[in-house]
């Protein structure tokens, strides 16, 4: 099972995974061995987000796969990317009722998983169609661009393996929902702010997320929420319009030019390439001086914010700075 490199444009190459025609024939198996044994009934929405290790990978992923897209989200508990994308990963699983299930994977207790599908940064998305691994996407990336990755890999998962999904008992759902209406907590002071900054990053408006989170900040400085979210936006709103390919040719050709090693670092970190990005502003900054150098470290300890204080790449990474600074 050997993945190839990731990007959100990733199940287009669906359609040359060798032995689709195999895979299908395998997956209309299981399901009418499923079907004699009673399976393939409603399931409850609980079973749509599920933790999966490595001792229950064949189990929870490879087989189920044979009947839904199982969709991978490589997380760990200090990455704080993964703390925005795992909850949208969820919600989604969710209101796609079973169009495709969502396996969570500890990095940190799975690292024999990890290196199997050759991950070198997380967030990391994947999906499993008929026991055929397909890389999804890595790192940040907007709910719009997300749910068109989705959209493409269930119709081909539907068109090449004939997997329609899986049913939902509609009862519990319904239950769950109004349980959950009914042990909603009452909202704090920025709630409300900050719910809309993050409909605001979610549908590509980073400019508007920026100004809600800052207005967050007017009041209450010390807002974690708002801090990460704010460097966030900030970080997707800088790569918007960039062109990848022209980006990274200008730093490779222009290594002495801080703007665009500044850029490069940018999308190496929406990239999921955090230590790449770290180490290009880390040279940067003991490469040059004045303007050049404070431009290099401003920008460094922003994408600090991005990623957290806690994760150990941004300690390394600090350490590395202060050796360069002093």
């Amino acid at each position: 099972m050997q993945p190839r490199n990731m990007s959100m444009s990733g199940v287009v190459d669906l359609a040359a995974v060798k032995a689709a025609g195999e895979a299908k024939a395998k997956a209309e198996q299981a399901r009418a061995e499923a079907a004699r044994q009673g399976g393939g009934g409603a399931v409850p929405p609980s079973s749509l987000v599920i933790d999966v290790d490595e001792a229950g990978f064949e189990r929870d992923v490879l087989q189920r796969s044979a009947e839904v897209p199982v969709v991978l989200d490589f997380w760990a508990e200090w990455c704080q990317p993964c703390k925005q994308l795992g909850p949208l990963l969820e919600r989604l699983a969710q209101e796609y009722s079973g169009r495709f299930v969502l396996a969570k994977i500890d990095v940190d207790a799975n690292q024999m998983l990890m290196q199997q599908f050759g991950i070198q940064g997380i967030p990391a998305v994947f999906a499993v169609v008929a026991g055929q691994a397909l890389p999804l996407f890595q790192g940040a990336a907007p709910e719009q661009q997300i749910r068109q990755t989705l959209d493409q890999l269930i119709q081909v998962a539907e068109e090449r393996f004939g997997l329609t999904g899986i049913a939902v008992d509609q009862a519990t759902a319904d239950a769950d929902a109004d349980a959950d209406m009914e042990a909603t907590v009452p909202a704090g002071p920025h709630d409300a702010l900050l719910e809309a900054a993050v409909q605001a990053l979610d549908a590509g408006d980073f400019g508007g997320a920026v100004q809600a989170y800052r207005n967050v900040l007017s009041d209450d400085p010390g807002n974690t929420e708002a801090k990460l979210g704010l460097a966030q936006a900030q970080l997707l709103g800088r790569v918007q319009q960039m062109d990848p390919a022209k980006v990274r040719q200008e730093a490779a050709e222009n290594p002495a030019d801080v703007t665009a090693q500044i850029a490069a670092a940018d999308l190496d970190l929406v990239g999921g390439h955090v230590e790449d990005a770290f180490g290009r502003l880390v040279e940067a900054v003991r490469r040059t001086a004045g303007e050049d150098r404070d431009a290099a470290r401003v920008r460094l300890l922003e994408l600090f914010e991005v990623v957290g204080p806690e994760d150990p790449r941004v300690t390394a990474a600090r350490s590395a700075l202060a050796r360069v600074l002093f």
